[in-house]
């Protein structure tokens, strides 16, 4: 009986905090904290073969992410504290910033993979386009808000007519740099917002249709693309396997031999020069060798709280402008989570997505954490949220 009832206090204090809008701010913050822990000590891990095969040393990559890093964390917690009316201010500008971001990759950058999409400086590499979502995020919700006020005035007003000029031209600079993997990113998070801002189906049908035709149309006439489909089917067919079939191969393996419980940190086979971009877009399979069952797990449930926590900052927030904003960024970590794990067992061709705030990749983590920066200061609005702060700070001083 007493064990019952200490069970019912503990899922009554659970239930307790759940209920309070401040619960999201926490929630962020731990699962944000845990999946960049557990990113460091993986790309540490899967890089250290590549890192020495590189430069003659086994940390190099390492302690660029954390560098990379301390850097976002910098940046998220500037990003939280700065007056949300800067975050306005920006988003009047993320048009302009974000189309000239991608323009240079086209006008100086560097082909990686087949994808004309980093910029280098010295040895350290930047991908515009990763910082672009978080620009076409602010425009969206701008033009969203717009949009709103358009229709409480009692003008005629359409959704898809405010977002089409900026996502388009973010699209196709995009392409030009022939970064499927990212345009489909970015058109995902446009879709998601078409539908949060209550356009109707068929026109969200439309709209997605649209998107995929031409998706598929671009697969289609690129051989290397047509390749990777034919690996969905069967990555291990003596036609594809030695090519587009080599990392989703060698993705499953990994994950199959993990079992339940894996083969110990830094005990992994498969990133001795078998699984390719091991610390990037295959991170996700080296963590299911590496820790089991157990440890992918564990990486799914983190970031099923976040997105979550995210979500609710978005339902409990009255700005209009903030909670597209938010919507946005929830829809961006849910799409990037969705294309990279299921690329990692096999059910969707390679297109180069990163696990966000675990792979190694600069561009990647800071954007993220600019992403994350934004949820946390329309958090930190809540008045709960306020007054436990208030609070906090009077109790130290």
């Amino acid at each position: 009986m007493v064990k019952v009832a200490k069970a019912s206090s503990k899922g009554a204090q659970y239930k307790n905090f759940l209920s309070k809008p401040a619960a999201s701010y926490f929630m962020i913050l731990v699962s944000v904290s845990s999946l960049s822990g557990l990113g460091l000590v993986m790309v540490l891990s899967a890089s250290s073969v590549t890192s020495l095969e590189q430069s003659g040393n086994a940390y190099s990559i390492f302690l660029k992410q954390l560098l990379f890093l301390i850097m976002g964390v910098g940046l998220a917690t500037w990003g939280a504290l700065i007056p949300t009316s800067k975050w306005l201010g920006m988003a009047r500008l993320s048009l302009i910033a974000g189309g000239v971001a991608l323009t240079l990759p086209i006008l100086i950058g560097k082909t990686i993979g087949g994808n004309k999409n980093w910029i280098g400086f010295g040895s350290f590499l930047i991908q515009p386009s990763e910082f672009a979502k978080m620009a076409l995020i602010l425009y969206c919700a701008l033009m969203l808000r717009r949009h709103e006020e358009r229709l409480a005035a009692g003008r005629k007003s359409q959704a898809w007519i405010h977002l089409a000029p900026g996502a388009g031209l973010f699209i196709l600079l995009i392409m030009a740099g022939k970064d499927l993997g990212t345009a489909m990113i970015v058109a995902g998070i446009v879709v998601a917002l078409l539908f949060i801002s209550g356009i109707d189906m068929k026109s969200i049908i439309i709209v997605a249709g649209t998107l995929l035709i031409g998706a598929t149309a671009l697969a289609i006439n690129q051989p290397s693309r047509m390749r990777r489909f034919r690996a969905v089917i069967d990555p291990f067919a003596p036609a594809v396997y030695k090519f587009a079939g080599w990392q989703p191969a060698h993705s499953l393996m990994s994950l199959a031999s993990g079992g339940i419980f894996g083969v110990g940190i830094g005990a992994s086979k498969q990133k001795w020069a078998n699984l390719s971009e091991a610390h990037t877009d295959f991170i996700f399979s080296v963590i299911g060798e590496e820790m089991g069952l157990i440890g992918t797990v564990a990486v799914i449930s983190l970031y099923t709280v976040l997105i979550f926590a995210i979500f609710r900052v978005a339902v409990h927030t009255k700005d209009s402008f903030s909670k597209y904003a938010v919507t946005g960024i929830g829809s961006w970590l849910i799409l990037q989570v969705l294309v990279n794990l299921l690329t990692d067992v096999g059910l969707v061709p390679v297109i180069g997505v990163t696990l966000p705030f675990i792979s190694y990749g600069g561009s990647s983590l800071i954007s993220n954490f600019l992403g994350i920066a934004f949820v946390l200061n329309v958090a930190r609005q809540e008045p709960e949220l306020k007054a436990l702060i208030r609070e906090r700070k009077a109790a130290r001083s």
